[in-house]
């Protein structure tokens, strides 16, 4: 799809990621719904953006909420053919941790967010796209999805933001392959490590280890290089049912 007919849905795009995504779109002169839990953000993100920019306050774990703000962001923008899910939470902790097992209610609070969230959005933004007008290709929509790199290489600490993550991966191709009939793609994009909000407080010598793991280049990745490869993913249709990694080839050690 051309980038300046596109009308997205983004979840977590008050800040970091998300906010980077929606910043380029605007840009491209697309059209912009930030669905996030952060008013104070979202207005601001929104004032910003300008005027083809929209907030929705949406938890992505409520299935009536996604919906409701799904259905409110297609009207406002006057169409939806895109959605990205860029909400995630880290969930950090060890299985086995100082003060004994991780309690199972961090290692479902983790996966409802990153991985539950992610198939709620999707699946309601396909329930919507399916009956938009087909272009080129009969393509209708597409969903692109983030994961990371620790799906594949989850460190010390990251069993359930691995386990979420992984499953994002796993749900990546059934998804497009099921919703191929009608004309949506389905995309996911496992970045390294970025320089977001999350990492934003970090001591400069940790920062100076994490940038030391990337090959080349050694550095953490910039969103704007991660909404480089969102708009690729929109903008080409031929791309379907992966997932993509941006890590300037790291692979993360055990700790």
């Amino acid at each position: 799809m051309e980038l300046k007919s596109v009308c997205a849905a983004i979840t977590g795009g008050a800040s970091g990621l998300g906010f980077a995504v929606a910043e380029r779109l605007i840009a491209e002169g697309a059209s912009v719904a930030l669905l996030d839990v952060q008013d104070d953000k979202g207005a601001a993100a929104v004032a910003q953006l300008g005027e083809r920019a929209r907030f929705f306050r949406t938890d992505v774990t409520n299935e009536e909420g996604v919906t409701a703000a799904l259905a409110a962001a297609q009207s406002a923008m006057g169409g939806l053919n895109a959605v990205i899910n860029c909400a995630g939470i880290l969930g950090a902790g060890r299985v086995l941790g100082k003060t004994g097992p991780m309690a199972l209610s961090n290692f479902e609070t983790t996966i409802r967010v990153n991985l539950i969230g992610s198939f709620n959005v999707a699946k309601a933004g396909a329930h919507l796209m399916q009956h938009n007008a087909a272009g080129s290709d009969g393509e209708r929509g597409a969903i692109i999805n983030t994961a990371s790199v620790a799906a594949f290489e989850g460190q010390i600490g990251q069993a359930a933001y691995s386990a979420s993550k992984g499953g994002v991966v796993g749900m990546t191709l059934p998804m497009a392959r099921e919703l191929a009939r009608f004309g949506v793609r389905v995309v996911t994009i496992a970045p390294g490590i970025f320089m977001t909000p999350m990492a934003g407080g970090m001591p400069p010598d940790v920062k100076a280890s994490l940038e030391a793991m990337v090959p080349f280049p050694s550095r953490l990745g910039e969103p704007a290089e991660f909404a480089d490869a969102v708009c690729f993913a929109l903008s080409n249709r031929y791309l379907n049912g992966t997932t993509m990694r941006l890590d300037g080839a790291v692979r993360l050690q055990p700790k």
